[in-house]
């Protein structure tokens, strides 16, 4: 429209009331999206209005509920609803305070574009999301604006998430900014519910200040979890383990066996039996079982245990003092008899002198001596 003296008039606003209802009744087949965005559904009439008006692109627009004195931004996806009907996402209704079938006021606006917003996840579920700076770039191309005081909700993984806007910049009269071709920075706030862990006592423990104890602090023995896995009988240096150890390595842990395979003084008689074929007539041998020997650790899942007993590294020092041991003779004891006594001296017998033989004397046959 011109005014007097060939000046155009200045722009009109677009405002009209409509009845308000959830995307998911929009008329046609099902779009479940709509209803994880920021963008309204408007009948033909609005486009016909709003293209005789000087207005900015994009067309953003407030929403207002007058009676509950309540307004939020969104932009518009299509012209497809009917005659006085305009449809908006749940959560959106939600914020206006708004029931199926009353009257919002949409009017035409311009808003910034948004340079920051700080939002605040409503559930904890928030922090199972590996990576949500790229969910949220990827849930804000259906949002065209977003206003401070909205909680809107996305959909990622067939989860449905609500996050409030609790802070916008640039600010402005009614909070509002533009998400379309923009650039802009998202800071988090702690999600509803949340609690800050709180650090858990292990077997160790630093105290704070403690006199002639080295930098570190106290080492306990034993901790909780020592004590819940049985850690002494467990532990390489343990007696148990130790014997067990050994006989696992030993290859004699089975009873003793004759040659001839019997038990007994008699051989019991053996039961005859009918062959079959493809079966073996030898007993399946029998599984080794072991009750001694180094036992496992086995812990609960997400559980670890860090109280094994530190060995230091072997110095070059220590290395030569073995060596030097190994070098020095290991037999230089004095033999000891099997009783556990010296062995006995043997004790010197006298010499008895050797006697002559005595001449032998001839015999006559008649008995005279010759």
């Amino acid at each position: 429209m011109l005014q007097r003296g060939g000046m155009r008039g200045a722009p009109r606003r677009f405002d009209e009331y409509y009845r308000c209802y959830p995307t998911v009744m929009l008329p046609g087949a099902e779009r479940e999206h709509l209803n994880y965005g920021g963008k309204i559904i408007m009948p033909p009439s609005a486009l016909e209005k709003l293209s005789k008006l000087h207005i900015t692109y994009p067309m953003l627009f407030e929403l207002i509920n007058g009676q509950a004195e309540r307004l939020t931004h969104a932009g518009v996806l299509e012209f497809v609803a009917e005659e006085g009907k305009v449809y908006l996402p749940h959560w959106m209704m939600q914020t206006l305070l708004l029931e199926t079938g009353d009257l919002v006021q949409i009017k035409s606006t311009d808003l910034a574009p948004a340079s920051l917003v700080k939002l605040q996840p409503q559930s904890t579920d928030f922090l199972d999301i590996s990576d949500p700076k790229a969910v949220l770039e990827k849930a804000f191309r259906d949002f065209a604006t977003l206003t401070k005081g909205d909680i809107f909700s996305f959909s990622y993984n067939d989860t449905i998430y609500d996050v409030a806007v609790l802070e916008v910049k640039p600010t402005s009269e009614h909070m509002g900014v533009s998400m379309l071709e923009t650039d802009v920075s998202v800071d988090f706030a702690p999600p509803l519910g949340y609690v800050e862990p709180t650090p858990r006592t292990s077997g160790t423990s630093t105290p704070r200040s403690a006199i002639g104890l080295p930098s570190g602090g106290l080492l306990h023995s034993q901790g909780s979890m020592a004590q819940a896995i049985n850690y002494d009988a467990i532990a390489p240096s343990s007696t148990s383990a130790a014997t067990g150890a050994k006989a696992v390595s030993s290859n004699f842990l089975l009873g003793g066996h004759k040659l001839n395979s019997k038990k007994g003084a008699r051989a019991p008689t053996p039961n005859p039996s009918t062959p079959v074929a493809g079966a073996s007539t030898n007993p399946p041998p029998q599984p080794l079982k072991r009750t001694n020997g180094p036992q496992p650790l086995r812990l609960a899942p997400n559980k670890l245990f860090f109280g094994y007993e530190i060995k230091p590294v072997k110095t070059q020092a220590d290395k030569d003092k073995e060596n030097a041991s190994a070098l020095q003779p290991h037999f230089t004891g004095r033999g000891q008899t099997l009783r556990g006594g010296k062995g006995k001296k043997e004790v010197e017998k006298p010499v008895e002198p050797k006697k002559e033989p005595e001449p032998i004397k001839g015999r006559r046959l008649d008995g005279r001596e010759s």
